[in-house]
């Protein structure tokens, strides 16, 4: 090797050594990355440690537990199997099981304020946190509600007397029905409203310490109402008129006189049908015609009624009762549409008057000249037995 080889080596050598300044500061990097290197390890596992891998007291259920500081509630749940705890069940009206989970939630409490179910995954526990997980609540499916209409019952009674009374209408009750949605299932509730029952009773006063009875006349007013009334007059005895709407609607005049005189006018139906043998419809709209014949003859309002042969039954209370008050049969017939003389009609009272008698006559409805011949006789020998007379509504109150 010649010299100058040896002065190019030593050349090229110089030239790649680096400096020693250039040296020390890599030698000064290497250091602070080994010391960030230390610092983060350091830091990334107290991160680790305490938002992950550390482990936190709490009481589940009264139970004391650990677990890891970054579990939720839904992974407790899990990884305990929801501590024996279910969902609440379907049921269906009657109480059977429609569905084992379909009722409410299992209920999760955080130091006593309940946890959505929503917002469990995302529900950290923290240091001494009190959890208590229950069951679900059952629920009924949803139902609607249907109202059943009840007929309303009868207490009719029409065999103790001649005064048939309203005393109480009859109202049809609710009853209150459900239908499941799901199960289509039907449950009754029981009543809404009650039924009411129609009430109707007879009974024959027997005012104690008196004599009296009900003289009444049927089938007017007619020509032989104003001598009726004339002897009543004289006599000084009140009467009941039962009249029939169309005779009123003639006979307007004696009419009111019936009523100015003291008298107790009442209905005889319009027309005199046999009731029982009418529709509903028909029966009702007689009725209430004959009523409206009483008012538009004398501006009388009545709810009184005896009806035409005294044929009203069951069935006709059950169709009209809301129309009446009261219906009036008798307890003494005289007959005496059978025209058996004056004499028999005068007997025919007389045997067979006792205290709160119902008298049966009429002033209408054919010749009552044997009627006119009889009244004076029978008021003034009933006279001497002590009797008073009274209008029906006079007996019904006694």
């Amino acid at each position: 090797m010649t010299l100058e080889d040896d002065i190019e080596e030593l050349s090229f050598e110089d030239s790649v050594r680096p400096p020693r300044k250039r040296r020390t500061w890599l030698r000064v990097i290497l250091a602070m990355l080994l010391a960030v290197l230390t610092v983060g390890s350091a830091t990334g596992g107290w991160y680790l440690w305490n938002y992950h891998l550390r482990r936190i007291p709490i009481t589940v259920n009264r139970v004391n537990r650990l677990v890891r500081v970054d579990s939720t509630i839904a992974t407790l749940l899990r990884d305990n199997d929801d501590f024996n705890t279910k969902p609440g069940r379907l049921l269906d009206i009657t109480g059977k099981v429609l569905d084992k989970r379909g009722g409410g939630a299992i209920v999760v409490k955080r130091n006593g304020a309940v946890v959505a179910t929503s917002r469990l995954d995302g529900t950290h526990m923290a240091d001494n946190d009190v959890i208590t997980v229950e069951s679900g609540k059952d629920r009924t499916e949803a139902h609607t509600v249907r109202y059943d209409t009840v007929k309303y019952g009868t207490d009719i009674d029409l065999n103790n007397g001649p005064l048939q009374e309203v005393k109480q209408l009859g109202k049809d009750g609710k009853k209150e029905i459900w239908v499941g949605r799901r199960s289509k299932k039907e449950v009754d509730k029981g009543f809404s409203q009650k039924p009411q029952n129609l009430v109707v009773q007879s009974r024959s006063p027997r005012p104690a310490g008196r004599k009296v009875i009900a003289l009444t006349f049927d089938d007017g007013p007619s020509q032989y109402s104003d001598k009726i009334l004339d002897i009543l007059k004289e006599k000084g005895a009140k009467a009941t008129f039962f009249d029939v709407g169309e005779s009123a609607a003639q006979y307007p005049k004696q009419e009111k006189r019936m009523l100015t005189e003291g008298h107790q006018v009442a209905s005889h139906s319009n027309t005199h049908p046999y009731m029982p043998k009418m529709g509903r419809d028909e029966l009702r709209a007689e009725i209430k015609a004959g009523f409206d014949n009483l008012k538009q003859a004398s501006g009388l309002e009545t709810r009184v009624m005896r009806s035409p042969y005294g044929a009203f039954g069951v069935e006709q209370w059950k169709q009209c009762a809301d129309l009446l008050d009261m219906n009036v049969l008798w307890d003494i017939d005289t007959e005496d549409w059978k025209m058996p003389g004056a004499q028999a009609i005068h007997d025919a009272v007389l045997n067979n008057a006792h205290n709160g008698a119902v008298v049966l006559m009429h002033d209408g409805g054919g010749d009552r000249s044997q009627d006119v011949e009889a009244l004076p006789g029978i008021i003034d020998d009933l006279k001497k037995q002590g009797y008073e007379f009274v209008t029906v509504a006079q007996l019904s109150r006694m």
